[in-house]
């Protein structure tokens, strides 16, 4: 009886740091490479796991693998995979110049971890503060979205400066650009809180900055994944399936952003869920990259975002198309699969407390996925 009081308790402080609004440590090396600035994963941790490289595994063996007779589920193609498919030799070029870069980032980042940072005397206390606004403001041109609503949560000199010179207009611009599926549903009278709630809703925020920041490789006009890809969103814009909507980020289609509705009855309900998907340069031999960028108490997705959901991993199949992968997700989210979790914490929770867990779940919808029907209603959700 007494352990399974501790276990309890334990589950609870493991669930009420997934629940705080910043991360203490990184989830991957505890703090080992240092401050992870309130994120799940930390700078150092994302190079080495997440790869701002959509096309990192093509020089490696494919994820896809032919089923063999006994396996046989009647989607195979014809097996004239070879005529569609490009040669992968300026691939492997492309991969090994794009890790080269990347290990001189993880090396540079090690040594100034490794290496104690001198102290520059010479530059006098208080100079940031007595910089005149002419001298900020020129520096403030220089930054994206996210790094200038960051810059303005400095001090309130900063704040202030920041915010006579950026207009609403501005504010409504970057949302379009960052999250071009957001769909207000009410009258807006300051974009630039939406822009808070809809930057504070993400698990991850260099995956959301890397989704504005990456490269499109040369992709072949004609070429099969061409082909598909354009069927594919035709499909999504003439027949979507219901509560889903996707739409590609660049004229290449390497990176697309959707939304799934939270379905009826589940404690999404009512919630809009956003999620970034990178589709690789050998699609449809292999599978895109999914992520959410809204936060979700689920035991199938973690709270970097990542989605546990075998057909995107090692369970591809040709069949598979983007709009199938996202109605798999959306119907995950009514019925997760708790036998293998990407939170186990929150999965004992769902077994083990089914109300706990939809009382959560419920209230991080309302947080995360419902900013314009509770910002009217002036709903206070800090404390959740």
């Amino acid at each position: 009886m007494a352990s399974e009081m501790s276990k309890q308790d334990e589950n609870t402080s493991v669930i009420a740091e997934f629940l705080s609004t910043e991360y203490a440590k990184c989830m991957m090396c505890d703090g080992f490479y240092g401050c992870n600035f309130g994120q799940p994963v930390c700078s150092t941790c994302h190079l080495f796991l997440f790869s701002v490289d959509i096309n990192k595994g093509d020089g490696e063996a494919e994820v896809y693998t032919e089923k063999a007779d006994s396996d046989d589920s009647g989607n195979e193609e014809p097996g004239a995979e070879a005529d569609f498919y490009p040669k992968q030799e300026p691939v492997m070029k492309t991969y090994k110049s794009s890790f080269s870069c990347k290990m001189d980032k993880l090396a540079e980042r090690i040594q100034t971890l490794t290496l104690p940072r001198e102290r520059d005397d010479n530059v006098p206390d208080g100079l940031v503060d007595s910089l005149p606004p002419e001298v900020l403001l020129v520096v403030f041109s220089h930054l994206d979205d996210i790094s200038l609503w960051t810059a303005g949560s400095v001090c309130s000199r900063w704040k202030e400066i920041l915010e006579g010179e950026t207009t609403e207009t501005q504010w409504q611009t970057f949302i379009r650009l960052r999250w071009p599926l957001f769909q207000p549903q009410y009258k807006v009278n300051c974009w630039k809180t939406i822009y808070t709630k809809l930057l504070e809703s993400s698990p991850c925020r260099y995956c959301l900055e890397s989704m504005m920041l990456q490269s499109t490789p040369p992709i072949e006009e004609n070429s099969w994944r061409h082909r598909r890809l354009r069927s594919e969103l035709k499909t999504l814009k003439t027949d979507p399936p219901e509560g889903i909507q996707a739409t590609p980020l660049d004229r290449h289609c390497c990176h697309w952003q959707a939304s799934i509705t939270g379905p009826q009855g589940s404690p999404y309900e009512g919630g809009i869920f956003l999620l970034y998907l990178q589709i690789p340069q050998s699609y449809p031999m292999r599978p895109p990259k999914v992520r959410f960028i809204t936060k979700i108490f689920h035991p199938n997705i973690s709270r970097h975002g990542d989605v546990g959901l075998d057909s995107i991993h090692h369970n591809w199949s040709l069949a598979l198309t983007i709009s199938k992968v996202l109605i798999s997700i959306q119907s995950l989210l009514t019925d997760p699969y708790c036998a293998i979790c990407m939170e186990p914490r929150i999965g004992g929770l769902y077994q083990h407390n089914r109300a706990e867990f939809d009382r959560i779940a419920r209230l991080w919808t309302w947080k995360y996925a419902m900013h314009d029907f509770l910002m009217p209603m002036n709903i206070n959700l800090k404390g959740v």
